[in-house]
């Protein structure tokens, strides 16, 4: 695994000193050591600081009083009053540190804009030829008490990703962020954004308090179907949250918030039909790992059993339309008997439903290791949960296109 550097040595180092590649050294020793030239790569769920370009996406706000509100209180000193906060301290006791020193890396290509440039120096160092992009800030967005600023927000995010990323480097992707509360925003966003280069799904953050289930959304979905565009449910914590509330350390909301609220949303994707009612509609789960989801198939099975009639657009069990889903990897559970883990495995259909996902540059990232190092995968199964699964889902081509340095 690669090993960030120290929070003591960071706090010593020049900014003309950091460099993503040599931070990640040991993952492109791990690239050329495992032959991942011959491999398509896929990264489902990476990640840049969308607040490191605050000032271009402000520009993108269409509202002029709100567009004013969020430059002007930006340029008065760092986070913008339109953003809520977090509550949370994600470094590790001095241990390992977010790249809080990106933004000072140096860069002397302009022609292209700097997350570009940054973003193909660690694909390239990981050995990933297409990664997924996706904000940091923004993923607490869904809980902002003004929907609004999230509307407006997600929608300049939105505009600034396509034209100043998306659409000048092919290698990177991205499932846009929906507005999810508000509905009619949603919907607008999708039609709007579908037909965009680079944009392969749609992503609604999952910390929020809209149940998926309402009908409000009915006419989103079948868009997405039409279009072949999958939807995903990217977890997060919400500290907030009442009944998190209850956590006094960061392990226990961090453990806990991510696969929280994508059960939720789950299970109630699936005992309300919603597989029946948009069967080609494609759906992925990010971020939560993959433990959730064993034990909720089993315990939505035990419960539909019992109480069948509670669940009458179901002609299958939960499990069923569960094992059709997609999951991203990241964070991937590593029990001490491996059995348990390719028990995981098997109960999600792995070799075709498991995609690859590093969550770079986030503290408990993977690299493509956790995969292709398990001893239980063949050939096959490897290729397909490293780059195969997500190539057919977005429809890339699958030919390798990194350079591993």
């Amino acid at each position: 695994m690669n090993i960030q550097t120290p929070v003591n040595e960071v706090r010593n180092l020049r900014f003309d000193q950091f460099s993503s590649m040599e931070s990640l050294a040991k993952a492109t020793e791990q690239a050329r050591k495992r032959n991942y030239q011959d491999f398509l790569i896929v990264d489902v769920d990476s990640h840049h600081y969308e607040s490191e370009s605050y000032s271009e996406v402000f520009k993108y706000i269409e509202s002029p009083v709100l567009r004013r509100q969020a430059i002007e209180s930006s340029a008065r000193g760092g986070r913008s009053s339109l953003l809520g906060g977090t509550v949370g301290y994600q470094d590790i006791g001095g241990r390992i540190t977010r790249h809080w020193l990106r933004k000072l890396e140096k860069v002397e290509d302009t022609s292209k804009h700097r997350d570009i440039t940054t973003t193909l120096r660690w694909m390239d160092a990981m050995g990933v030829d297409y990664a997924c992009l996706f904000p940091t800030p923004m993923l607490f967005l869904g809980t902002h008490p003004q929907v609004e600023i999230e509307v407006a927000m997600s929608r300049a995010y939105n505009r600034w990703l396509c034209e100043r990323i998306l659409a000048q480097e092919k290698r990177i992707i991205s499932m846009l962020y929906l507005p999810f509360n508000d509905p009619d925003a949603t919907y607008k966003m999708v039609k709007d954004f579908g037909d965009k280069p680079g944009v392969v799904g749609f992503m609604v953050t999952s910390p929020r308090y809209k149940p998926v289930h309402d009908n409000a959304y009915m006419k989103t979905y079948r868009l997405m179907e039409e279009m072949g565009k999958p939807i995903s449910f990217h977890a997060a914590y919400n500290w907030n949250d009442q009944s998190l509330q209850l956590t006094n350390r960061f392990i226990g909301v961090h453990a806990l918030g991510f696969m929280w609220f994508n059960m939720v949303h789950m299970t109630n994707w699936v005992v309300n039909g919603l597989p029946e009612r948009f069967p080609k509609l494609k759906v992925m789960w990010i971020e939560s790992g993959l433990t959730w989801a064993y034990s909720l198939m089993q315990r939505l099975d035990h419960s539909y059993k019992m109480r069948t009639s509670d669940c009458p657009q179901l002609k299958r069990k939960p499990s069923e339309y569960m094992r059709e889903m997609y999951y991203s990897s990241q964070p991937m559970e590593v029990p001490d008997d491996p059995s348990i883990l390719e028990a995981t495995f098997k109960m999600i259909n792995a070799e075709t439903q498991l995609v690859w996902s590093s969550d770079y540059p986030h503290w408990d990232f993977d690299l493509p290791g956790v995969i292709y190092d398990l001893p239980f995968l063949n050939e096959k199964a490897k290729r397909n949960i490293l780059g195969g699964n997500a190539a057919r889902l977005f429809n890339l081509d699958t030919k390798p296109v990194k350079k591993i340095p």
